[in-house]
């Protein structure tokens, strides 16, 4: 009887695990340089600036939607672009200049993530993304030209 119940409880693990791991994968991605590309190009960002866009991303988060980094100044940047909590948005609630829970960008639904960079972009460039400034500006960009 003990062993039965120890059986069941591990099989009981082993299903919610997979479950677990499931529902991680469908709320993140690592997308290809391409399928960042694409997915860009189908939220409006101008093909002009789409090698700026890819490396972009590519530095700051690896072309993750599920990165989250914390930083010395105790502010979090989250998901593909790693929009910053410090002014962009609220951790565990709506706020901030895109109005909206810095959560929100660690899903697959890449949406609002691109509102809230093309906000970002529209204030201050691409200078406002260290990972920008140090691996793209003035450097030979990404080629997306066959994707």
């Amino acid at each position: 009887m003990a062993n039965q119940m120890h059986t069941k409880g591990g099989a009981l693990v082993l299903v919610l695990n997979l479950l677990l791991l499931t529902q991680s994968q469908t709320e993140a991605k690592l997308l290809t340089r391409c399928q960042l590309a694409k997915e860009l190009l189908r939220h409006d960002f101008p093909r002009s600036y789409l090698s700026n866009w890819v490396c972009l991303v590519e530095s700051e988060s690896g072309r993750s939607t599920s990165k989250s980094m914390q930083l010395p100044n105790q502010s979090v940047s989250y998901g593909l672009f790693q929009i910053n909590s410090k002014n962009w948005c609220r951790k565990g609630r709506r706020g901030g200049i895109c109005n909206i829970k810095c959560e929100e960008f660690l899903n697959d639904e890449i949406s609002d993530d691109s509102r809230c960079a093309m906000q970002i972009f529209n204030r201050h460039g691409f200078q406002a993304w260290p990972g920008w400034m140090s691996k793209c500006r003035g450097r030979t960009l990404p080629d997306v030209s066959r994707c």
